[in-house]
């Protein structure tokens, strides 16, 4: 099964511009939206491995973005991009939950190399939480 992006960013031509460069040079499957309102609902509907957002946008920042699906999913991974880049506005968002920070405007391999690490991340974690699953199930077969 082919893994999922989910791209938010009010700005369409970024919208775009990103669902290109990861549908061309990828096999990835990706969802876009300008509305962050829509994401909680996209997330009911559908899985994801990542989600790439802006850092500004109206209603709902990307901060705030990360704090409302880390309630839905806390492992969903988030990369921010953005053309406001400060030190604080980074760290705040590796605290809350970013894997990482990439500033505009960006190279293409900049952006695919990071999906690929995020990725490889997301499968580990995927991988060690089944292996955790498969431990308990084996200690609770082997405790009768």
């Amino acid at each position: 099964m082919a893994e999922r992006i989910l791209i938010v960013d009010d700005e369409i031509d970024m919208l775009e511009l990103l669902e290109l460069i990861i549908t061309d040079r990828t096999d990835y499957k990706v969802t876009t939206t300008n509305n962050p309102l829509e994401v909680p609902e996209l997330l009911k509907k559908d899985t994801y491995d990542l989600v790439i957002t802006d850092l500004r946008m109206p209603d709902v920042d990307g901060i705030e973005l990360i704090e409302m699906v880390k309630q839905i999913d806390e492992q969903l991974p988030f990369m921010i991009i953005t053309a406001y880049g400060t030190i604080e506005s980074a760290v705040e968002a590796m605290r809350k939950g970013a894997f990482d920070y990439i500033t505009k405007p960006f190279r293409q391999e900049q952006i695919l190399l990071t999906i690929e690490k995020v990725m490889k991340w997301r499968r580990l974690q995927k991988e060690n939480i089944a292996l955790k699953a498969e431990l308990e199930k084996f200690k609770k077969g082997s405790d009768g």
